[in-house]
């Protein structure tokens, strides 16, 4: 009969540090919309889509579905102090604008908007033409 050892376990307060400029980049597309704030130098402080607030299907790429993502990922930044983002918008889905008036309703910000969707110079190669 041995005597266990009790391991006492001590949580570490580990202070959020505090950001009070950032980045919210934006990720529309044509099935889902994900928002990631990070830091000056793009460092995620949080982030949030649509599938983990509980969207399914054609509904998370809906403006409305946007703006409760945005809701989501700003109620999370809460604790580092985020209070101005410059805005990276990338994609093409009908969540992008919606998701851009939300971040100001909010309580953020919004110092500038860039749209940084990838547009391809000449495209891939084309297929070859189909022989009759």
């Amino acid at each position: 009969m041995t005597a266990q050892k009790v391991k006492s376990t001590k949580k570490k307060n580990k202070k959020k540090r505090q950001v009070r400029r950032g980045q919210a980049h934006i990720l529309a597309t044509y099935n889902n919309t994900i928002i990631t704030l990070t830091d000056q130098n793009g460092a995620v402080l949080t982030y949030s889509s649509a599938g983990q607030c509980g969207f399914k299907g054609p509904k998370k790429a809906t403006p409305y579905a946007a703006g409760v993502i945005v809701k989501n990922a700003v109620e999370k930044s809460k604790d580092y102090g985020l209070s101005e983002v410059a805005v990276f918008v990338k994609g093409v889905g009908t969540g992008r604008e919606s998701a851009i008036r939300s971040l100001h309703a909010h309580g953020l910000k919004v110092v500038s908007i860039k749209d940084v969707t990838p547009i391809p110079h000449n495209g891939c190669r084309a297929r070859k033409p189909r022989r009759v």
